[in-house]
């Protein structure tokens, strides 16, 4: 039998990997330590999935480790001796970040480093799959010429019309404290897959996300604002008229993708991971989206200061990945991800 290693576990990405390759047949050990309870408070806790991969997977062994903890990090992987590791732990906040900067470099950066060198020193032929982000990019896609539009901002660039390409440059923009540790840990993996000649990529992460998704203000936009509307709490839109746009991938896809990565890997690839042009939206379309679904009236208030490093329009060009990989598509639309975070959140809540 198949091993596989997921850090983040209890996670949306982290999860849903671990789901995916249970009904592979792989045997599947996820670590994780439910940071996210910390970084973001109750609300932010993880456990409740811990627990569901416990009881629901054939195969599945948690392993209670803090990535930031070296030896711990080489002794499980060379105790487990995986065929594959998918990495999905983070700190994913750039809000977040700017309170607890040490904390966030740790965990991204060092933690992506801990994991890259114990997997080299076990074996240099496994794959290894890093969950980048889009925010490897800073805010230079702010510099793209843009058109308003009623409900949203796009890309007046004819260039950019079928999104953001692996291309596009990750220098010389303000990418916030979170956006930096990330372009530390993108960059650590390409790095290990050229000069060890190690199976790696980088996923940069549009807006991920699915039903099993703790969202939180300061991270988990669709999940968190699906949740303001159940509660019929007041949402709050940071800038940008509330057109700011977003390509929205369910969690099933990301993991699909990591399937079709292990099956044939490459060395050091960099892919741009979202929904694309057909499943964008903006947070004002996401407020009718999620009205039409629930039948309430969206709360909301504005402030107009954006986040720092925010994206006003940003969709991932997945051209290069179905060139690579023909056979993987995106399989759930945007109405499918709003119904299902939909109903996870009424069932949570009973």
């Amino acid at each position: 039998m198949k091993k596989i290693l997921v850090t983040g576990s209890s996670g949306l990405i982290g999860s849903e990997v671990c789901v995916h390759f249970d009904k592979l047949g792989w045997d599947v050990h996820g670590i994780d330590n439910n940071q996210r309870s910390i970084f973001f408070g109750e609300r932010g806790d993880t456990r409740w999935n811990q627990k569901r991969l416990e009881k629901g997977l054939n195969n599945f062994t948690h392993h209670e480790l803090d990535i930031r903890d070296r030896s711990a990090v080489i002794n499980k992987i060379a105790e487990l001796k995986p065929d594959a590791i998918v990495h999905t732990a983070a700190q994913p906040s750039h809000d977040k970040a700017a309170e607890i900067p040490f904390e966030d470099f740790d965990t991204n950066a060092v933690g992506t480093f801990n994991l890259l060198e114990a997997t080299r020193q076990y074996s240099t032929d496994i794959p290894f799959v890093h969950m980048s982000t889009n925010k490897v990019y800073g805010d230079a896609p702010n510099h793209i010429d843009l058109v308003e539009k009623e409900t949203r901002y796009d890309y007046a660039d004819p260039k950019y019309l079928h999104g953001i390409a692996e291309t596009f440059s990750i220098d010389q923009s303000k990418h916030s404290l979170f956006g930096a540790s990330k372009v530390a840990a993108d960059i650590s993996v390409q790095e290990y897959g050229r000069y060890f000649n190690m199976p790696t990529c980088c996923l940069r992460g549009g807006c991920l996300t699915g039903p099993n998704h703790s969202g939180v203000e300061l991270h988990g936009f669709l999940s968190y604002l699906i949740k303001c509307n159940l509660d019929k709490k007041e949402y709050t839109i940071f800038g940008y008229k509330g057109k700011q746009v977003r390509d929205n991938i369910h969690s099933y896809d990301v993991a699909k993708f990591v399937e079709a990565f292990i099956d044939a890997p490459r060395i050091a690839e960099v892919y741009n991971l979202g929904g694309g042009k057909e499943n964008t939206c903006s947070i004002l379309e996401a407020f009718d989206l999620i009205s039409n679904i629930s039948g309430i009236k969206m709360k909301y208030q504005y402030d107009d200061k954006n986040r720092i490093g925010d994206h006003i329009c940003y969709y991932s060009d997945l051209r290069k990945m179905k060139a690579h990989y023909p056979n993987w598509n995106i399989t759930k639309s945007l109405e499918d991800i709003f119904t299902e975070i939909y109903q996870s959140w009424k069932e949570r809540i009973a």
